[in-house]
């Protein structure tokens, strides 16, 4: 039985989350955080028969339970201070909150290390998404142009996307990108091109009416090709994928970072300590 610990466990997929956990026998809800629910017991908060698991106020507090995993669906500000608390306390992490940055991941890592305790964060743990990205990828090897769109309902609070900020680090490490026209020679406002991330430029939409999706495009005089994952309304293909890296965390040292990395890549399995 794994013990797991939520941050965000009242929240889009944390509440799914929580409720795939309250079903399986693999998995057992020890501990939550959540920042408008705290004090009230977690099955109450969720709309449910209690659970005998009161919400707590800290990362610290709701670790005190005894947890073997702790997963952060939280907060941008938040995430990077929780993980750090995790991993100081000597709990693996599974990060699925977006928002944080190369030198954020990179502290982290730093942590994770010391503690020789495993890390996996990914800015989706959709399986969907991890095979769009492991696509585009196989793709960036050979098509040396091209960008990213990000979209997301209109009250998402970062931009880009951990998605896409995640593939386009990828990608750069897979190829340079190479722009026809640098930025710089435009003629008005430089911000209609993008921001570059790692060299890709990334266009993040918000508007209402959509949930998340994202495409990298690549383009080639006379061709195009477009690879595009979208996601529904529910919170249910982030489960199964975040369910996977919990119990892979357990026997890693370091950070991992993507989904298709554990699914794909043999860097997951590098990090396996000996």
């Amino acid at each position: 039985m794994i013990r797991v610990c939520i941050a965000g466990a009242t929240g889009w997929t944390g509440s799914a989350l929580v409720t795939a956990i309250r079903r399986s026998e693999r998995f057992r809800v020890s501990g939550a955080v959540a920042r408008k629910t705290v004090g009230q017991d977690l099955g109450t908060a969720l709309g449910k028969e209690p659970f005998g698991i009161m919400v707590s106020t800290t990362v610290e507090e709701a670790l005190r339970a005894g947890s073997n995993v702790f997963i952060d669906y939280s907060h941008p500000g938040a995430v990077k201070d929780n993980a750090l608390t995790a991993l100081r306390m000597g709990v693996p992490v599974v990060i699925g909150t977006s928002g944080l940055t190369i030198e954020d991941f990179r502290e982290i890592e730093s942590a994770a290390l010391d503690a020789r305790l495993g890390v996996i964060a990914a800015g989706n743990f959709s399986i969907t998404a991890a095979l769009a990205k492991h696509c585009a990828l196989l793709a960036a090897r050979y098509l040396p142009h091209r960008e990213i769109l990000d979209y997301a309902q209109a009250d998402k609070p970062d931009v880009p996307s951990g998605t896409t900020r995640e593939l386009a680090e990828s990608l750069a490490r897979v190829r340079p990108n190479e722009l026809l026209k640098p930025i710089e020679g435009l003629i008005g406002p430089k911000e209609a091109r993008g921001v570059s991330i790692e060299g890709t430029p990334v266009h993040s939409l918000r508007l209402p009416g959509y949930t998340l999706a994202f495409e990298t495009l690549f383009g080639l005089p006379d061709e195009r090709l477009t690879i595009r994952h979208d996601a529904g309304t529910s919170a249910d293909p982030y489960v199964a994928g975040t369910l996977l890296a919990a119990e892979r965390v357990l026997g890693l040292k370091g950070l991992v970072r993507g989904l298709d990395t554990l699914l794909f890549s043999p860097e997951g399995e590098a990090r396996k300590p000996a």
